[in-house]
Parts: structure tokens; C-alpha cells; sequence
């Protein structure tokens, strides 16, 4: 078993070799290849422990990180000027190595990143739920995991990871795993988790919600009753756990 990282911006999970998507990899994210073969690797994500195939030139040697994107999102821009041009685009949550900093921007690999949409790769958020906030707008993609399209799950994950707090990759395994059972009728919090079969929201305020959902197709607030009550009725069922962190 070899220990890699993504070397693209943002890189799909597949369930099998040409398969649909599971989940997504964001640059600089590590994975350990258990098997190559016929230009594909198995991989498990260090982050989350999720499994699936990538495109085995998708895949690079370890390198140290120094940083990480804590804007929604950022360019790599060929100079650090804001006037040249920009060669490729990441997400919140990707991790890169600074060889230099340079006029405000950090250089890397894939370009020079400004300083500020960067923290040190030590660095841990303290709010989940304003993590996720920052998704707000971002389109509905189903398996997504960056600001360029993301699921509920996806939300839920990108806002715990940010603050140090471990998380599951899928709905069904963060409602057995994260955080406390409340009572039906407890009032809700900011920062808590409603779940639905196949679905799960932040809770933002005590009637107020937070998720990446097809209905909208994007990361939008929904009051909590509206959202509940359309839920049941468009067939979904109802809420099936009200978690505490």
C-alpha cells in the first residue's frame, strides 16, 4: 500500500473503474493505493476512510502541505499579480505547499494563490455551521464535495473536517456515528443536525436550516417547519433523527 494525493482540483470517487460517482477528492487530499491496474487505483481517502476508484494519473507523490483554502473558493494565477492570468481554480478545503510568498500570494504547483483566501495547515475553524454557510449558493451536485458542487452530506463533512472534528462521507453513516440522539420535541439549535432517510440539514437557527438540497439545487436556508412539512409531502418521509454535536 502506497500513500498518495490528489494532483486536480477536484477528482471523483468512483464506485468501480468508468463507474458514477460516489464521493469527491479535493486537491492535495491523501490517499493510500491498495491496487492499480489498467490505468486505475483503488484508494481509500485519509480523510474520511471512504473507498472507491480514481484514475491512476489523477495521483501523486506525498507532498508536505503548508496550507489550506479557507476562502469558498480561489485562482492560481500564473504571477503574483492579480492582472495575470488565471490557470486554474480550488475549492475551500484543499491543501497545497507554499514554496514562497511573494506580494500577497503564495506560490505553489499550480500557481500563486493569494495569502489571504489561505490559513496555515494547523489551523482549525471553530464554527461548522458558519463553515458551511460559506457553501451558500453553491449548485447541487449529487456526490459533491467543493464549492463548485456539493451534496447534503458533503455540507455536513466540509464544515466538520474544517474545525478538526472527524466525519463520515455519507448521510446514512453520519446519522449512526455523529454527535447525540435528542428527544423528539427537543428544541433545535444552531449547529445540531436534522436527518431524513437520504438526507440530513444543518440546523442554523431555531427555525431556520441550512442544506444542499434537489429540490433547490443548491446550499440555501429553508425555514425548518417549511422544509419538514415538503419533505413528507414530495414522499421523502419524515425526520429520523435530531442529532447534537
Amino acid at each position: 500500500m502506497t500513500q498518495q494525493r490528489i494532483i486536480k482540483p477536484v477528482v471523483d470517487l468512483l464506485c468501480n473503474p468508468d463507474g458514477p460517482r460516489d464521493r469527491q477528492l479535493l486537491y492535495g487530499d491523501t490517499v493510500n493505493v491498495d491496487n492499480s491496474q489498467d490505468g486505475w487505483s483503488h484508494v481509500t481517502a485519509d480523510k474520511d476512510g471512504y473507498t472507491g476508484w480514481i484514475a491512476s494519473n489523477l495521483l501523486g507523490p506525498e507532498r508536505p502541505e503548508t496550507h489550506w483554502i479557507t476562502a469558498p473558493s480561489t485562482h492560481a494565477y500564473a504571477g503574483p499579480d492579480i492582472k495575470s492570468p488565471d490557470l486554474d481554480s480550488l475549492s475551500f478545503g484543499s491543501r497545497v505547499q507554499a514554496l514562497s510568498e511573494k506580494n500577497g500570494f503564495l506560490e505553489t504547483e499550480l500557481g500563486f494563490i493569494p495569502a489571504v483566501h489561505a490559513k496555515l495547515s494547523t489551523t482549525r475553524l471553530t464554527d461548522p455551521a458558519a463553515v458551511a454557510e460559506l457553501f451558500l449558493g453553491t449548485p447541487y451536485l449529487w456526490g459533491g464535495n467543493s464549492r463548485f458542487g456539493v451534496d447534503c452530506s458533503g455540507l455536513i463533512q466540509a464544515g466538520l473536517l474544517a474545525c478538526g472534528l472527524p466525519c463520515p462521507g455519507d448521510s446514512g453513516d453520519q446519522e449512526r456515528e455523529l454527535g447525540e440522539a435528542l428527544p423528539a420535541g427537543t428544541p433545535a439549535k444552531r449547529g445540531d443536525l436534522l436527518f431524513w432517510k437520504g438526507h440530513v440539514a444543518w440546523v442554523y437557527g431555531e427555525d431556520m436550516l441550512l442544506h444542499a438540497n434537489a429540490y433547490h439545487m443548491d446550499v440555501t436556508f429553508e425555514p425548518m417547519d417549511q422544509a419538514i412539512a415538503r419533505i413528507l409531502e414530495q414522499g421523502d418521509g419524515p425526520v429520523t433523527a435530531h442529532k447534537r454535536l
